[in-house]
């Protein structure tokens, strides 16, 4: 199961390294649909990137510090910077294409 980030860990766990951060509802379509590749995401990419979701109901200081307007989401960050943002479904190859261009830089 992908990471679960909070208001309370967010900070500490997106400070260093790549880290995918899907910011969904559980009332959320297409937050759903896209669910399976996230989970795809958090076991391809578990020993080089931190993969995870936020609710953004349950954690709403993330989302408006971020200013999440549309969900799903999908931040990535690099040592804690926001690098790329993608607002609605993304196909796994996009996201993959993404966290290896990063991955690969910190190696």
């Amino acid at each position: 199961m992908a990471f679960e980030f909070t208001d309370s860990n967010f900070t500490e766990k997106t400070a260093e390294g790549v880290v995918l951060v899907d910011f969904w509802a559980t009332w959320c379509g297409p937050c759903r649909a896209i669910a399976p590749t996230i989970e795809e995401l958090y076991s391809d990419y578990k020993d080089k990137a931190l993969v995870g979701k936020l609710d953004v109901d349950h954690n709403p200081e993330v989302a408006m510090k971020y200013g999440i307007r549309s969900i799903p989401t999908l931040l990535i960050l690099k040592d804690g910077k926001v690098v790329h943002q993608h607002v609605g479904l993304a196909t796994k190859q996009v996201l993959a294409n993404k966290l290896d261009a990063l991955v690969e830089t910190t190696v």
